[in-house]
């Protein structure tokens, strides 16, 4: 590696001022940091190609099931339909709709709650209870110099 202070060739560490060594890590963690980042986004370039498409298919997979539960709801009309009249058919089945939809309304409700506030606060104390480490272990460095 290149003497980066200099502009000549590396020295071996032990020969190279404190300065010289400290812009010398500066610089290296620089550069894998930068590089650390590059493929960060290449992974996730990559894994958001496959979740767009599984999304897409998974998309196209509900529509095709919602017209099968169409076809299946006109069926349910048309069987009632041969011991009511047609439109007491439907309105019956409709209620029937209108009931689950309410069913899965209120359940929906009470899931969405529960998610209430969405911060992660596991994690925050997580991280809360990392700064507390640091700085009792910096307040503990400094007892002792």
């Amino acid at each position: 590696m290149a003497d980066v202070v200099n502009g000549g060739p590396a020295r071996p560490a032990a020969q190279q001022s404190t300065g010289e060594l400290i812009q010398r890590a500066s610089e290296q963690i620089s550069r894998l940091v930068r590089d650390e980042l590059a493929l960060a986004r290449l992974e996730l370039t990559e894994k958001g190609k496959h979740a767009g498409l599984g999304v897409g298919l998974f998309g196209g997979g509900g529509v095709l099931a919602v017209l099968g539960l169409g076809t299946l709801v006109a069926a349910a009309v048309l069987l009632l339909a041969l011991v009511l009249p047609a439109w007491a058919s439907a309105l019956i089945v409709a209620g029937l709709l209108f009931l689950l939809a309410g069913v899965f309304a209120l359940v929906g409700r009470q899931q969405v709650k529960r998610a209430v506030p969405p911060v992660p606060l596991a994690a925050a104390e997580g991280v809360r209870a990392d700064v507390e480490t640091l700085a009792a272990a910096v307040r503990d460095h400094r007892g002792r110099s």
